[in-house]
């Protein structure tokens, strides 16, 4: 008699599963995800797991909203999706007038399907424009030491996390790394308010620059996958102004930090910045269906304004603008609006500082609690960086949390809406899967 396989033995045969090692498997359990509602996510076997990751940043109202999921099923009444090219429709009207009002002085909207794809099309609509003023020593770009701006070949040249590039580094173009960045762990730390110092020992480098560049790309105040860190918020107002000074675009990559992640609608306000492009993604749906945005400038875009075709931008997507994702996002901003979340983001970003720094004094091993918005981390000092990593990922399900680790990063970045009582419930969680990892750990 033939047995069944499991669903992860059938998985295993087939699936090959993004950002990771697939060999790990052969140790740490799949998840089976039987539901998700709000923050949790619940297995197969009826355990319930707090999502501490926001599903890669993404789940900024949780799980099955009801609001998200009433939008979604009234435009499929209606229609699911035409190409953008040539139609329009009430949706994307909406929502980009909603995104174009975010910040003063972007004006024009162009969509796509992923964080990546939105870095690309700010990088190419920036190469594009000195093509089109003639300014052909303009080709180069500057990013920060720790980006990461995603997987697609443009967005990975201008990142800086090797893990991710090196592999790859033959074919990337060539980019300009800014490093010795002035980092904090809160908005109370005196960079925050003042890095002129650290501002004045980047001027030499930036000086060389200045006419080959034809823009700066940023993770504004919080850097994602290089570690979860927060940088100087004058730093970088001073960086804008630079570039502004001296006719160099500046790219903001928002996709992790839009949408009220970070205390702000948009983390660049932290620093009073405007770029030239915002690029979002992730919240903007609350992950129910994959879109993001390119926003810009009137004058950005007047240079692609012609009578020829050539002339234009000919960038496409087949899904660029799908008006399922279109309905969601525009509910989302609204479910942000009417909730104040973005404000919830800032007091629940105090309560989870105090809750990582009670864990901190019960272990030896860890920094400095870092905290912006509803992002709070700390860092673990361990020998063996990847064996911590697997076995947080074992631990953690079974005492209730889903937690991925950057390196020896230890983070938390839940859903917006999370309760008092649910991030209780996720810093004891934390603890005991910590002591269990650190445990498993030295016992390899």
């Amino acid at each position: 008699m033939q047995v069944q396989a499991t669903l992860a033995e059938r998985d295993l045969r087939h699936l090959w599963h993004p950002c990771s090692q697939m060999k790990h498997h052969e140790k740490i359990a799949l998840l089976p995800i039987q539901t998700a509602k709000g923050c949790w996510l619940t297995l197969s076997d009826g355990r319930r797991v707090f999502d501490a990751t926001s599903s890669w940043w993404c789940k900024s109202l949780g799980h099955g909203h009801p609001r998200l999921k009433a939008a979604l099923l009234a435009q499929l009444e209606k229609f699911e999706h035409v190409m953008l090219a040539g139609t329009t429709n009430v949706k994307i009207v909406d929502l980009s007038e909603a995104l174009c009002g975010l910040m003063p002085g972007l004006a024009k909207v162009f969509y796509a399907s992923d964080g990546s794809s939105a870095v690309e099309i700010a990088l190419k609509m920036s190469l594009h424009v000195r093509h089109l003023q003639g300014q052909t020593q303009r080709i180069q770009f500057l990013c920060l030491e720790n980006a990461y701006h995603g997987e697609t070949l443009g967005a990975m040249s201008v990142s800086d996390v090797g893990l991710y590039r090196q592999p790859y580094e033959n074919i990337l173009f060539e980019t300009s790394v800014l490093r010795d960045l002035p980092y904090v762990n809160s908005k109370e730390d005196a960079l925050w308010q003042d890095a002129s110092q650290a501002f004045a020992k980047q001027m030499p480098m930036l000086k060389k620059l200045a006419k080959s560049l034809t823009a700066i790309i940023i993770e504004p105040m919080l850097q994602g996958a290089g570690g979860m860190k927060i940088i100087s918020a004058d730093f970088l107002k001073r960086l804008s102004q630079w570039a502004k000074t001296n006719d160099i675009h500046l790219i903001a990559d928002e996709i992790m930090t839009g949408f009220g992640r970070t205390g702000k609608m948009l983390a660049s306000e932290h620093a009073n910045i405007t770029p030239d492009f915002i690029c979002l993604s992730k919240g903007m749906t609350s992950g129910f269906l994959p879109m993001s945005a390119v926003l810009t400038t009137n004058l950005i875009y007047n240079y692609f304004y012609a009578d020829k075709i050539e002339a234009g931008f000919l960038h496409s997507h087949t899904y660029s603008g799908n008006a399922l994702a279109a309905a969601v996002a525009l509910e989302t901003l609204a479910v942000i609006r009417e909730e104040a979340l973005v404000d919830r983001a800032n007091e629940l970003g105090v309560a989870m500082s105090a809750h990582l720094n009670e864990i901190r004094s019960q272990f030896d091993c860890l920094g400095e609690v870092r905290q912006l918005g509803a992002m709070a981390a700390v860092d673990v000092r361990v020998d063996n960086v990847a064996a911590f990593r697997q076995a947080v990922f074992q631990c953690g399900p079974e005492h209730g949390v889903h937690l991925r680790p950057l390196g020896s990063t230890l983070y938390w970045l839940p859903p917006l809406i999370t309760s008092e009582a649910e991030l209780a419930q996720l810093a004891k969680a934390t603890q005991v899967t910590l002591a269990a990892a650190l445990r498993g750990q030295h016992a390899n």
